[in-house]
C-alpha cells in the first residue's frame, strides 16, 4: 500500500490521464465543476474513475488531499 503525499501529476497518472504539466493545464482547461456538484459525480468521468475518487474522500485515503486539490482547482 503507498502512503505518503501524493502530487497532481501522479493523481492524473493514476486515473489514467495525461500526467504531464501541460497535460493537467489543458484537462483544467476544458472541464469545470460547478455548484454543488460532486467532484466524483462529475460526467466527464469514466466509472473507475469515479470510483477512485469517491473512495479516496470516504475512505480518507492518502490520496485525499490531492483530490480535494483537484476539486479546488476545478472550481475556478
Amino acid at each position: 500500500m503507498e502512503t505518503g503525499h501524493h502530487t497532481l501529476n501522479e493523481l492524473f497518472a493514476q486515473l489514467g490521464l495525461g500526467s504531464d504539466d501541460t497535460a493537467i493545464e489543458d484537462f483544467l482547461s476544458r472541464h469545470h465543476l460547478a455548484g454543488e456538484e460532486k467532484l466524483a459525480k462529475a460526467e466527464f468521468w469514466s466509472d473507475s474513475q469515479r470510483k477512485f475518487l469517491h473512495d479516496a474522500i470516504v475512505e480518507d485515503s492518502d490520496w485525499c488531499e490531492v483530490v480535494d486539490e483537484l476539486d479546488a482547482l476545478l472550481r475556478h
